[in-house]
Formats: C-alpha cells, structure tokens, sequence
C-alpha cells in the first residue's frame, strides 16, 4: 500500500508539473478550446434587411455563447485575418489574467493565444478592448459566456424549462464617429441580439421569431447590457421575475423582482414562470422607454404548442437569417 501510495503521489507531481489540467486547488478541469475570428463585415441591424459595417467575432453580433462548467479551463485563440484594418482583442470578464498580456491587442495578421480558469460562477460579457474600445463595442464585438456552477442545480437554483440568450446594445448609425459614441449623441435605436425589435412583431410586423415557452415553464434569461453607455430597466410586461441572480451567481439570488436595474457591462440570471392554467404572453423590456420603444422589447410566448426544441440545448441564442436589402447606414 504504501509503495502505491508513493506511486500515485509521483503520478500527480508529474501532471502538476507537466500542466495537464490541473487547477490552483489540485482538482481535475476539463479544457474547453474556444476559437474566435475578428471579421469586419457588414451584418443586418433589422428585420427589414439594413446593412451595417460591422467589427464582429465570426461576422455574427453577438458573438458565439461560450458556455462551460466552474473550474473549466478555457484554452482560447484569436485571430485577427491580415484582410482586416483593425487591431482587435478580446476582454472576457470571467477571465483573472494581465490586461496588458492576455488582452492586449492584435494587429491585422496575428494571433493572440492564452489559457485561463473560469473560477466564479455567473454570467459574463466578453467583448474587445483595443482603442478606441467604445466604437470597438459599439460596432458589435461583444458576447456573453456562461460559468455554470460546479454544484448543479439546487433548491436556491433549481433547473430551467427553457434558456434563452438576451444582449441589448444601443444603435449608432454612423459607425466612424466614436466621439459621438462617448458623448452618447446620435444613437438611434436598441438592439437585441444585434437586430432592433428582433423577437417583437407586436411593433414591428416584420420581425420573424419570439420567445417560446409552454405555460408554466420556468424560463431562464440570460441577459448582458452591452450598451457602452446606458443602464438597463430589465422588467417583464404582464409578469415578475421569480429570482434574479445577480452577475449570474447562485448565491446572489434576488426573490419577486419586478424591474431590476443592469449596469454597463454588468449580466445576470433572471428567471420567469407564467400561469400554468392559461397561455399568456409576456414582453420583456428596457422599462426605460427611449430605449424600449426604439427596439427593446422582446415577446416571450407561453403556449400548449411551443416549439419542444426552443430554448434548449444549442437553441438558446436565437438568430434570424434575414436576407440585406440595398438600404444601407454609414
């Protein structure tokens, strides 16, 4: 027993000393490889088709979810083609690294590689830094990563129904003029998960998809305010939200809430459950109305019929294939 017991210390000296995926408290992680392509590139802002030069991660905006489990380690890389004009960078706010190093900026042609340990659970935006980082932001590189908990699921944090993905940013028309983006002049609309109205065709007729959920579900929003200037109002029309989580973290869970405030940058778990004896209908909106009636405002459907697959698995962002029309903005 005892020349085992010297067999597997040994063993475990030799991962620690190799770094094969170990974390700080000796636990074994899983290493999730995420890869990211800055694209400048035009993307749809509307559900009518308008086109707009867009910074994007992967030519979508938002960026791809990066979801992984408390502990994982994250083995990211980004590349930044020598086709695009930009220096670009990646900021992951779940990531405790060297602002200097890990998120400095890559010029065109270069590749940027580093590794870190998604060590706290919750919810986190990601986005660019490099300068001027307000138009970097503001033209669409932003996303959201998810830490779940490497408890599970619990009484205080109980398994969702459904999932669904909401990022709000605001809307400025003309992408070359960052000064007017710190003043906060000149945004016209809200986007959510890139395209004004995007899931509310209550305001606009040509919006293609909603929410859906069947009555009753317990529904999980994962939201991120990307707004480079703004807080958001996040309240559910015709509905209160059972708990929020704020920053996404179990332990800080919030009871009955009917509008909770989200600072800049800031991203949280709110959850809703609708009446199980009817289908209703719910409007999840920024209740700060020159952001909502500007595009803020998603529908959530409680139906029998819901689609089984909505808000699951993969199916947690929603992304319309809207074809571009030749109206164009700056």
């Amino acid at each position: 027993m005892k020349g085992n017991s010297k067999i597997a210390r040994a063993g475990v000296a030799v991962l620690v000393a190799a770094g094969l995926g170990l974390t700080a408290n000796g636990v074994m992680a899983k290493t999730v490889k995420v890869t990211m392509t800055a694209k400048e590139t035009s993307v749809v802002i509307d559900n009518r088709g308008t086109e707009y030069p867009a910074w994007t991660f992967d030519g979508m905006v938002p960026g791809k979810v990066v979801r992984v489990k408390e502990g994982d380690v994250i083995d990211f890389k980004l590349i930044n083609p020598k086709t695009n004009k930009e220096s670009h960078s990646i900021d992951f706010h779940a990531a405790e690294v060297d602002v200097l190093d890990e998120f400095g900026p890559v010029k065109p042609g270069e590749t940027k590689h580093f590794k870190f340990e998604a060590k706290r659970a919750g919810v986190w935006m990601y986005h660019c830094g490099a300068g001027p980082m307000v138009q970097h932001i503001a033209r669409g590189m932003y996303g959201l990563i998810i830490v779940d908990p490497k408890e599970g699921y619990s009484d205080k944090f109980p398994k969702p129904d459904r999932e669904y993905v909401l990022i709000q940013q605001q809307f400025f028309p003309d992408a070359g003029d960052y000064k007017a983006m710190l003043e906060n002049r000149g945004w016209t609309n809200s986007l959510i998960n890139g395209k004004i109205f995007h899931y509310d065709p209550v305001h606009d007729p040509d919006a293609q998809a909603v929410l859906q959920a069947k009555p009753g579900e317990r529904v999980r929003i994962y939201f991120v305010n990307a707004n480079v200037n703004m807080p958001v109002a996040l309240h559910p029309i015709a509905g209160i939200w059972d708990r929020v989580y704020l920053n996404g973290n179990p332990e800080n869970v919030l009871y009955d809430m009917a509008t909770v405030n989200v600072a800049v940058s800031e991203a949280g778990i709110f959850d809703i459950v609708s009446p199980a004896d009817r289908p209703t209908n719910n409007a999840i909106v920024d209740h700060t109305m020159s952001a909502a009636l500007r595009g803020a405002i998603t529908v959530l459907m409680n139906k029998p019929d819901a689609d089984p697959n909505a808000g699951k698995g993969d199916n947690i962002l929603i992304r319309t294939d809207i074809k571009p029309v030749k109206h164009h903005v700056k």
